[in-house]
């Protein structure tokens, strides 16, 4: 089933880390046009979801507590389920996305993201769906597909640069045992508080998680640590 025209786009989001369902769903349900019809944490949730709600997108997290996310879609193609996939996802394997969009995921979020980054892919999502008719000729075929495949880059928070937050996320998944600011600065060559701004940041996307350093003197210093993903993975 598909929205009617000019209805709000249905979106179901399968998740299995909850604190990241809840800010995905959040997200989404912020967007002008989109409206959440449900949260499944798991691929059996989805499916049990899907049987009695009606979905016209879904925002899939690729590693599922009970079965990879790719294996949920296929069984929902079979099944004769026509929902477009956004694909959230750490996965950044080419030959799962090539899989994925043979099997019609439309668009690719990897996470750590940020609230425009989505809202970019869905609003363009939108701006796709919404064309209708025949079109004239082979321009206004690729304008159509442009409007899905070549986002924009999404804009990182004020003072945040797309490299210096890869360096300290790459800094910050290389250590066993989490870093403070301080040590995270002194890696990737920047100050302390500009460290513990992208690490806050990382926190913010749910990526990382921090707590307090005891046993030196002073005040403890916040430690953060990455957060893996769980068995099954957080795709």
């Amino acid at each position: 089933m598909t929205a009617e025209a000019g209805a709000a786009i249905r979106v179901l989001v399968v998740e299995d880390d909850p604190v990241a369902a809840d800010a995905h769903a959040l997200y989404a349900g912020r967007v002008a046009g989109f409206t959440v019809v449900g949260v499944a944490h798991s691929r059996a949730a989805a499916v049990r979801l899907l049987e009695r709600t009606a979905v016209d997108l879904i925002l899939l997290d690729l590693y599922l507590p009970d079965g990879h996310g790719l294996h949920l879609l296929r069984s929902l193609r079979a099944a004769g389920h026509h929902a477009d996939v956004i694909a959230v996802t750490s996965a950044r394997d080419l030959a799962i996305v090539r899989e994925g969009v043979s099997l019609g995921v439309v668009q690719y979020v990897l996470k750590p993201f940020t609230y425009p980054t989505l809202r970019d892919r869905l609003t363009r999502y939108a701006e796709f769906r919404a064309a209708a008719g025949e079109a004239s000729g082979q321009e206004e075929v690729d304008r159509a597909l442009a409007a899905l495949r070549t986002p924009q880059p999404a804009a990182l928070p004020k003072g945040l640069s797309a490299p210096t937050l890869t360096a300290v996320t790459r800094t910050l998944r290389e250590s066993a045992t989490g870093l403070t600011a301080t040590e995270a600065g002194a890696a990737v060559g920047i100050s302390r508080i500009t460290a513990r701004r992208y690490l806050e940041h990382l926190v913010a996307s749910g990526r990382a998680a921090r707590s307090p350093r005891y046993g030196q003197v002073g005040r403890p210093e916040l430690q953060y640590r990455w957060l893996p993903a769980p068995t099954g993975g957080s795709g």
